[in-house]
């Protein structure tokens, strides 16, 4: 019995098959569609994710520069027995090195709030965010 012999230097491997023919295989449309329908359906799955990650993150900002204000206020009071006539004074007596930017305005344009009406006194300090965060409550609330 003879075999067959290949001219394996002309001819090329692809698939099952030996031939002078070089075959070229690359992916159906079909196989490329069902891809590109994947990476769309994870794409839509974790924008979302993104935009409150982000929204969360500036919220927690939010909430630690306002604690940081009030924690220097009460150091304030403790030191002067008296509160401080406006944020600025903070920085220029040395109890901050700057005003906070608010994350959510992206400015230090915080709403101060004096110790009794008709005082110009800084006793506390809100946010001035239009707008309520991702627990339902006012920015200016907080």
């Amino acid at each position: 019995m003879e075999m067959a012999r290949v001219d394996t230097e002309h001819a090329s491997v692809t698939g099952n098959s030996f031939s002078g023919i070089r075959v070229i295989r690359g992916f159906t449309l079909i196989e490329m569609s069902v891809v590109v329908a994947i990476i769309g359906i994870l794409y839509m799955s974790v924008v979302p994710m993104y935009g409150n990650t982000i929204a969360r993150a500036r919220e927690t900002a939010l909430k630690e520069n306002l604690q940081t204000m009030r924690r220097v206020l009460d150091q304030y009071y403790k030191n002067h027995q008296r509160w401080p006539d406006a944020l600025s004074n903070l920085v220029s007596e040395g109890y901050l090195r700057a005003v906070p930017v608010d994350p959510i305005t992206t400015k230090a344009d915080w709403v101060e709030v004096p110790s009794e009406p008709g005082i110009t006194d800084v006793f506390d300090v809100h946010s001035a965010a239009p707008g309520k965060g991702l627990d339902g409550q006012a920015y200016a609330s907080w």
